[in-house]
């Protein structure tokens, strides 16, 4: 599968514009560090661009999306001859992008101003680089490290140690990441040291400060090939030896190579797919890719093997698993939904990490990077807590899980950054007024997730708590107008705001306007569909949603943001696929027994907007939730409400695909008449049985089955029965009940 993927998928992109706002990382799954090549330094976290012809260097990166920024990066550069300053742009070289290789596993990179072949091969805790020389003119590597750094050299041991101290945000403010590299061949003392800030080259062994760079100069033997050997580390300088070790240090390149390749292969083959177009076998495995980079570990074992991790606000290590860089408004949709299908046993350690992230802030985080970073609305790992919950992953965390639910649900902070904005107004008003930022969202988001936390109280039989949140999830109610269909900010009189515009971005709206925004009430469709006036009027709504020119109002923002940009360049109407908040809309059809709408939109949605290509993302893929969205609709099913233990059917894109499961079973989907014009499903059989539900439940996939979708030319219409119709609160089919789940 790893010769299928080119990381650059994604990459073109422009702060004004996303393909994708993806890097093409080299690194391992959920590894610590990920490693990419640097081609510009003047256009901040757009540090990459797969049109650029220049390479800067190997950047160790942290960066989880340009719009977090990055954290503990420098930037390592294999150079040659004579220099009279540090200023990357007198060192940068050439490169051709068309016979450079951009792998998960391996980064080959040519730079023809020195003619240095370069190889990357990735760990979880650094990376080896493999430098042949063909000059011998001062053989040499910068090390550039912007911020505070501390560095170190040791000619005799032919290493480099110290630390660097540079952040987009941290509770730290402190906060390192130290390093440890080790060169195969000896460094040349006499011609190596650190540039000043006057420009000045100072002959040196050490140095500390601001924005250093370090130019070392080594005494190459016949074979011209240098190794750098590297290791980071959160805890401390012993930490980062330890790490290399036992990572690197044993090994030699083509070992570590073929390790790193077998790690992917574990993951990619979780599922495999068949398909006459190649085309779109690289952009599944691509996806499958994205998918597993995110969260990256932020813990390290200690020499005992122990997990330990460093804690940012008190500042201390502390014992266990630590996970970072996730922004759940994103993730909960889609990567955490895959993840309980074939990797529950990493899910559950996932949630350990964000139980001890709870314990040290005493709130339940939102946007780790490495921290609490405190953007976006809601407090959406509630989604995440309570599908584990009902896919019996993480058990023995639940009763912790609950308290910590709840608390964040009704303790306001004083710290902006944590649990929810405007707690106290919700409990009051049942909603959040408009005075609040993005009203309208943080209540929808609110409502889903009281209906997240009723399930966790319900799975540990606690009734009270379980029907207190489960009357507060019917709130979005609270925020509906049946005059226009929308949901509309109120201020505390309850009183609509004026001068409503259903296009109108921003304000009261989380990077959208009402006709994004206003379907999020994933837990409770049917009783959205009620207040329309029923299915008729809500179908009729989904397609003016549908059936629109994509039009927009800046109002709330005052300027046009990428997102806007991004749903304008389609025909899509005011689907807005480019973002996370659309991407339960095109299955909504389901709900009022129109199927046929959604298998048509999503055939369409997957083969028009999704390629290989390094534009070949509609909008932000933001650490897999895109990528996941991908994966599950092109094997004809998707996580509407995580939490309610269904995916609502949609339609397959590949002739065959094959989940393997961790219990060692397989689920088998096969797609007959699978052609261009063939946009129907016509039928579905199950275990070679008629299925007529319009969802799948987690325990019919956990078993194994084998299921069969014929595609039709045109679509069927019939009447489905409330059994049939994907889950919603109102209608009071319960799924599988929670404390009957298998206990993993």
């Amino acid at each position: 599968m790893l010769d299928l993927i080119d990381t650059r998928q994604g990459t073109d992109n422009q702060h004004s514009y996303s393909n994708g706002n993806t890097l093409p990382y080299t690194g391992v799954p959920f590894g610590m560090n990920f490693f990419v090549p640097q081609t510009k330094n003047d256009q901040g976290s757009w540090f990459f661009n797969p049109r650029d012809r220049v390479f800067q260097g190997f950047r160790l990166t942290h960066q989880p999306s340009p719009w977090m920024g990055d954290f503990s990066h420098f930037l390592m550069t294999p150079v040659s001859g004579h220099f009279s300053n540090s200023d990357l742009f007198h060192y940068q070289s050439s490169y051709r992008p068309e016979s450079a290789i951009f792998k998960p596993h391996y980064l080959q990179i040519k730079q023809w101003r020195y003619q240095i072949t370069n190889e990357l091969v990735p760990t979880t805790y650094g990376a080896i680089i493999r430098s042949h020389y063909q000059q011998d003119t001062l053989p040499g590597m910068f090390l550039h490290f912007p911020g505070l750094s501390e560095v170190s050299i040791d000619p005799q041991k032919q290493q480099v140690s110290g630390f660097l101290s540079n952040f987009s945000g941290c509770e730290d403010p402190e906060f390192k990441m130290y390093f440890m590299i080790q060169f195969n061949q000896p460094i040349d003392r006499e011609q190596t040291g650190f540039f000043l800030t006057d420009g000045t080259f100072e002959n040196a062994i050490d140095c500390q400060g601001e924005d250093k760079t370090l130019l070392l100069r080594f005494s190459l033997d016949h074979t011209k090939t240098l190794e750098t050997k590297l290791a980071t580390s959160f805890i401390h300088g012993g930490q980062a030896q330890l790490n290399l070790n036992r990572e690197l240090v044993p090994y030699d390149f083509n070992q570590l190579k073929a390790t790193s390749a077998s790690q992917w292969e574990y993951y990619l083959n979780k599922i495999e797919v068949s398909h006459r177009d190649m085309s779109l076998i690289k952009t599944f495995y691509h996806c499958m890719y994205r998918l597993f980079l995110f969260p990256q570990k932020f813990y390290e074992n200690n020499e005992a093997g122990e997990p330990m991790h460093y804690d940012t606000t008190s500042r201390q290590i502390k014992p266990g698993v630590m996970y970072t860089n996730n922004g759940f408004w994103d993730t909960y949709r889609s990567v955490y939904p895959l993840f309980s299908l074939i990797i529950p046993e990493e899910y559950e350690e996932m949630l350990q990490g964000f139980l001890n992230s709870y314990r040290e802030t005493g709130y339940l985080p939102k946007w780790l990077s490495p921290d609490e970073r405190g953007i976006m609305p809601g407090t959406l790992i509630d989604a995440v807590i309570a599908d584990a919950a009902n896919k019996g992953i993480g058990q023995a965390l639940m009763p912790e899980f609950l308290e910590a639910m709840n608390r964040t649900a009704t303790t306001q902070s004083s710290n902006s950054k944590y649990g929810r904005q405007g707690t106290e107004d919700y409990l009051k008003y049942g909603y959040i007024p408009s005075d609040h930022h993005e009203s309208v969202n943080h209540t929808l988001d609110y409502a889903y997730s009281d209906f997240c936390i009723s399930r966790v109280a319900q799975h540990l039989n606690q009734e009270e708590l379980a029907h207190t949140y489960e009357k507060r999830a019917y709130h979005y109610l609270n925020l509906f107008d049946p005059e226009t269909g929308f949901m509309r900010a109120k201020d505390k009189d309850g009183i609509f705001r004026e001068n409503f515009k259903d296009t109108s971005w921003g304000l009261d709206y989380a990077e959208g306007s009402a006709w994004q925004s206003s379907f999020a009430v994933f837990h409770d469709i049917a009783g959205l569909i009620k207040a329309h006036g029923g299915k008729e009027v809500f179908r009729k709504k989904l397609a003016d949603l549908c059936n629109q020119e994509p039009t927009f109002d800046v109002k709330g923002y005052g300027f046009e943001i990428h997102e806007m940009s991004e749903m304008a360049a389609v025909d899509f109407g005011q689907l807005a696929l480019s973002n996370q908040p659309s991407f339960h809309l095109p299955y909504l059809f389901n709900y009022v027994d129109d199927p046929s709408s959604s298998q048509v939109l999503l055939k369409q949605l997957m083969t028009q907007l999704f390629d290989s290509s390094s534009t070949g993302y509609p909008g932000d893929e933001d650490n897999g939730s895109m990528s996941g969205w991908y994966i599950f609709s092109s094997m004809g099913f998707y996580p509407v409400c995580p939490g309610s233990g269904e995916y609502v059917l949609g339609i397959p894109l590949f002739d065959t695909v094959n989940i393997h499961l961790p219990n060692q079973k397989v689920v088998t989907i096969q797609t007959s008449h699978n052609e261009p014009q063939f946009n129907f499903v016509h039928q579905v059989t199950v275990n070679h049985q008629p299925y007529s539900k319009l969802f799948f439940t987690h325990e019919l996939l956990k078993e194994g089955a084998e299921i069969q979708f014929d595609l039709g030319l045109v679509p069927e219409h019939q009447s489905y029965s409330n059994d049939e119709r994907p889950f919603s609160l109102s209608e009071k089919r319960s799924t599988a009940p929670l404390n009957s789940v298998t206990k993993r």
